[in-house]
């Protein structure tokens, strides 16, 4: 019997390839269909970056439910014993959603691609246009309960001001500020730090990561600390998605996302802003 492999978080292409024909790696390509259908990695299976969030208006990117999830895992051909290689086109954000998401589903065989397909193209790794539908699979979607990979406002609220958390807003500088508005009301949540999630990103390099180094370098002058509870948020928990797995890679021991986000903390009247 095969067995599960081990890859790390965080992997070069270079350490893709020879996973290409494993049945044991399933690689999930987030990116812009269009560019799917011209080129991608071998085996890569397309997932619509819309099956992963869902909408209750004023929160725009919560996630799906887990019956909604067991459908989509499964049309992806997800098993327990599958290690997932996720990647997008456009700096790993949507990526990053479906590693937070299965991380919240408690399924820890995950790994992200370094810059991506750009990255991967950048190495000259080969790419294929034919598309073959994966094998439907029977995946259970069960959120970990109690959670460990998801804040909801209520426990954010219990947790303010306490000094082991952290809230990382990581949004742009303007949107942090309340100068650009995207809800009800500006600004960000108490005692937030703010790190635009691009910053993480090395333009010279495919969108990879920043090296280490500098990402702690990055967290640590905001206070955000491996000895803390770090909450990150953004918008919709798409950018902040990127980040929470940043985090993880580094090995911070307790990181979560917050999917409600600024769509809902920002349009609830009830909640406490800071500017």
């Amino acid at each position: 019997m095969p067995s599960t492999p081990i890859l790390p978080l965080l992997i070069e292409p270079e350490q893709l390839h020879p996973c290409l024909a494993d049945p044991l790696v399933l690689i999930v390509d987030l990116g812009n269909p269009a560019r799917y259908a011209t080129g991608h990695v071998p085996g890569a299976v397309h997932l619509d970056y819309a099956n992963l969030v869902r909408a209750e208006p004023p929160a725009m990117g919560l996630p799906p439910t887990e019956a909604q999830l067991s459908e989509v895992l499964s049309r992806l051909g997800l098993t327990p014993d599958r290690q997932v290689v996720a990647y997008d086109d456009e700096g790993n954000g949507r990526a990053g959603r479906l590693l937070w998401t299965l991380a919240a589903l408690g399924h820890e065989r995950v790994a992200l691609l370094n810059g991506g397909l750009h990255a991967w193209d950048a190495a000259g790794g080969p790419l294929e246009a034919q598309f073959s539908p994966p094998p439907r699979r029977a995946y259970q979607a069960r959120f970990v309960d109690p959670p460990t990979a998801v804040a909801d406002r209520d426990y954010i609220l219990a947790r303010l001001g306490q000094p082991d958390l952290v809230l990382l807003d990581t949004r742009t500088p303007a949107e942090f500020a309340g100068l650009d508005v995207r809800a009800a009301r500006g600004g960000h949540i108490p005692g937030a730090v703010n790190l635009n999630w691009t910053d993480a990103m090395d333009p010279q390099r495919q969108l990879r990561l920043q090296p280490d180094p500098v990402l702690r370098k990055l967290l640590e002058r905001r206070g955000v600390t491996p000895d803390k509870e770090v909450i990150a948020y953004c918008q919709t928990h798409h950018r902040s998605a990127h980040t929470y797995w940043v985090l993880r890679y580094l090995g911070y021991p307790r990181v979560r996302g917050y999917p409600g986000a600024w769509s809902e903390w920002g349009n609830d009247p009830s909640l406490p802003v800071e500017r």
